[in-house]
């Protein structure tokens, strides 16, 4: 199976909510197109809605040293960083998405 059919397998497990089985799909995409941030953030929200914070934040921040204006990528590394009690770390994060207009989204 070719990258692009893996990620969109990872997609389909992502939208069905299994996401730990779409982390275990995306884990190799991502190693395969480390630049790629569509399949980077798909990996970040299965690791953040299966409760696996660190390694959504890892992925978060991997995004945002690519690319800093990243807003989504903002948002949920705020909103990772509250789960994690570390409120003083989130609310930049929190501040630049608000400021881009998707404060009010969801992660």
């Amino acid at each position: 199976m070719g990258i692009l059919e893996e990620y969109e397998r990872g997609r389909l497990f992502f939208d069905y909510g299994d996401y730990i089985t779409a982390a275990q799909i995306l884990g190799p995409v991502v190693d395969e197109a480390p630049d790629d941030v569509a399949p980077r953030l798909l990996l970040a929200r299965a690791y953040y809605h299966s409760a696996q914070l660190h390694r959504a934040e890892e992925q978060l921040r991997r995004v945002l040293d690519h690319d800093p204006a990243e807003h989504y990528a903002h948002l949920m590394l705020g909103r990772c960083l509250q789960r994690q009690s570390r409120h003083d770390e989130a609310r930049p994060h929190l501040r630049i998405a608000d400021a881009m207009g998707i404060g009010g989204t969801t992660a």
